[in-house]
């Protein structure tokens, strides 16, 4: 699961268990040799010291790779805290944190010398249930100071914002980037607790050393939980202050889908993030307004690399989901300039997720790279040490809604249980698109558990890009049938064109945006959509954007060799002409001169109020038809021209009236 990249395309043969073993047993080692955390050396000194001894014991214990490794994590962690709390608070407000967190850990403290109070440690590691408890509190005691570290860190981002020069903070705030592509947007979820603690071990493993490789690419298929990895890792570093940057790709948004975006966004976190990159980003820009423009290796050399060089930083940047921007070279073209640069900046590491598409695999294949990346293939991982990760899913969000519905106290069955983590195959998207689907609102959780176990279609052994089995398109295709099963067929062009459009829509539509484009009524687009919520993150509100809540769903819908139903299977260059005629029928009806009531004899930059203007006279949709129709003219089948002449008639007319 991890090496060389030149050894990734690998079947997972007889040693997978063992070399799982090796690779545990290498981040251990690691971790309990590393000078902080050495046995030898632990020497507390502030108010944690009595903890620091209690972990230290649980330490000595090399019988249990696992408690072992979480407990060595944890002695470094703790000795840092000791270190901090021995020093004066700056505030008031800091030392009410620190009473705080002080008052948990001890609280955990104690509960670990009751537990372990007679008992010799080397016992436990024979008791499956005594290490099961352990290892909760010592996840306790992780959570404690996370929380703690996550509130201290954005504390000191805050100052720093506040503190920052005006002319300063209006330099990056003006510079062109994706602004919603940082770890802190969005709605992505960080692994549930107790879960993929070996693959979040070896990665803070990996980041915190700076022998180790500079790139890490984590490897994995669709629904395989690559971008919840990320989010963790992610927010983990930040915690701990050593993330410098991070860019969430996402298909489903225009800026977070282009790479000339990465490089310039990325370079705006850093400048956010780090005093000294700052002021030489600020310098450049100022000389050079359009540095954001140059190809993406003047990009790369002159926003990234050379500021860093000058300010000696030591950090790590996240890049997720790579796979997502569009790129035409075969060897993804990000990844090539990554790799001309990584010797000259050796103190900054860049972890990087993306599925093995082949242009991902040649961009890691570059000579540059290859010998110099770590890899982890997330969908090699032993399928039972999965499994007990989804089923512990399973029992959280189960519990979840027990705890919010009524009469489902001995519900679900273990057997209810089984059955889903075998149907799930090792995809977390599965079980994430399960509880969706049981729990939607005014609902029974009992019934529609039911009803998904007694499908037939949800069960069947389809034939499928991502396993055999209860596969993620059967149950994609049985929540549709749910939701649409026997409704006039009539119905069903609706269906396609509005699933499609939200889709394919280049930037999020909201529920009433998809009904002005596409000529419907929202009372008739809402319902429809709300019919699939388990398949989309839909808001109550008609005007809030609507997405799919994961890109494997778009992947299937658009696929008639996955998405067997034609009811439901969307044809893109249809649907993209049918959002080019809407698009333009709306410009046609809408667009006029000075929409935005302008004064006379201005230009847009003198307008204080222009932002507020063009939300009040442009609404949603037809900003989205001024923005977009050209993108999906692009992606229009040069036979629908047909399709598209009589609108095109209506705006030359309207234009020749004008004139």
């Amino acid at each position: 699961m991890t090496g060389n990249v030149g050894h990734i395309i690998r079947e997972a043969g007889p040693d997978m268990a063992s070399e799982e073993q090796s690779r545990k047993d290498t981040v251990l080692n690691a971790s309990i040799s590393h000078p902080d955390i050495a046995n030898e050396g632990v020497v507390g000194f502030g108010p944690l010291k009595s903890l620091l001894r209690t972990i230290s014991d649980i330490c000595t214990d090399r019988e249990h790779a696992t408690i072992k490794n979480v407990a060595a994590r944890l002695l470094s962690r703790v000795t840092s805290l000791d270190r901090l709390f021995a020093t004066p608070p700056g505030n008031v407000a800091e030392q009410r944190r620190r009473n705080r967190v002080i008052d948990e850990l001890k609280g955990i403290e104690g509960q670990l010398r009751l537990f372990c109070g007679g008992l010799e440690l080397q016992r436990l590691t024979d008791n499956v249930q005594c290490n099961g408890d352990l290892f909760t509190l010592l996840e306790d005691l992780q959570d404690a100071i996370f929380l703690y570290q996550m509130a201290q860190q954005t504390g000191i981002v805050d100052r720093g914002f506040k503190s920052m020069d005006p002319a300063e903070a209006g330099t990056l705030n003006d510079f062109r980037c994706a602004r919603q592509a940082e770890y802190r947007h969005g709605n992505r979820n960080r692994c549930l607790k107790g879960t993929r603690g070996t693959i979040l071990d070896e990665i803070e493993l990996w980041a915190c050393d700076f022998h180790k490789a500079p790139p890490y690419w984590l490897n994995g298929l669709a629904g395989t939980g690559k971008s919840t990895i990320a989010q963790t890792i992610a927010e983990r570093l930040f915690a701990e202050g050593r993330l410098g940057a991070s860019f969430f790709c996402s298909r489903d948004f225009e800026d977070r889908s282009n790479l000339r975006f990465i490089f310039p966004t990325l370079a705006v976190q850093l400048a956010r993030t780090y005093t000294e990159f700052r002021s030489i980003f600020v310098t450049l820009v100022r000389s050079d307004p359009e540095v954001a423009h140059e190809s993406l290796y003047g990009q790369m050399n002159r926003l990234i690399v050379q500021p860093l060089i000058e300010s000696a930083i030591s950090t790590v940047i996240v890049i997720d989901t790579l796979d997502e921007c569009k790129d035409d070279e075969p060897a993804s073209a990000i990844l090539s300039v990554l790799g001309q640069f990584m010797d000259q900046i050796p103190n900054v590491k860049f972890f990087v997720t993306g599925r093995p598409e082949p242009r991902i695999r040649n961009g890691f294949r570059l000579p540059l790279l290859a010998k110099v990346t770590d890899v982890f293939v997330l969908h090699d991982v032993e399928l039972g040490r999965v499994n007990s990760d989804i089923r512990l899913f399973y029992k959280h969000n189960c519990s979840e809604i027990k705890h919010r519905r009524h009469g489902l106290d001995d519900w679900p069955t273990e057997e209810q249980l089984d059955l889903l983590c075998g149907r799930a195959a090792g995809l977390f998207i599965y079980a994430m698109a399960t509880v969706r689907f049981i729990d939607l609102k005014n609902m029974n959780p009992r019934k529609q558990l039911d009803r998904l176990i007694r499908s037939q279609e949800s069960g069947s052994e389809g034939k499928t890009k991502l396993g055999a089995g209860a596969t993620l398109d059967s149950l994609y295709t049985t929540i549709l049938r749910e939701a649409f099963g026997d409704d006039d067929p009539e119905n069903d062009p609706k269906v396609r064109s509005v699933l499609g459009a939200v889709i394919l829509a280049a930037n999020p539509l909201s529920p009433s945006a998809v009904a002005a484009i596409l000529g419907l009524d929202v009372a008739d687009v809402f319902p429809l959509l709300s019919s699939t919520h388990s398949l989309l993150i839909l808001q109550e509100n008609v005007d809030h954007p609507v997405q799919p809540f994961h890109k494997s769903f778009s992947d299937f819908i658009v696929d008639p060799a996955r998405c067997a139903d034609p009811r439901f299977c969307v044809h893109p260059p249809d649907q993209h002409t049918e959002l080019l005629v809407g698009c333009l029928e709306l410009m046609n009806h809408k667009l006029e001169r000075n929409m935005c009531k302008l004064p006379d004899g201005v230009i847009n930059t003198e307008v204080k109020d222009l932002k507020w203007r063009a939300e009040q006279h442009i609404d949603k949709a037809f900003g989205y038809a001024c923005r977009s129709w050209h993108k999906h003219l692009n992606d229009t089948r040069p036979t629908q021209i047909l399709k598209i002449t009589p609108v095109l008639n209506k705006s030359w007319r309207k234009s020749f009236c004008a004139g």
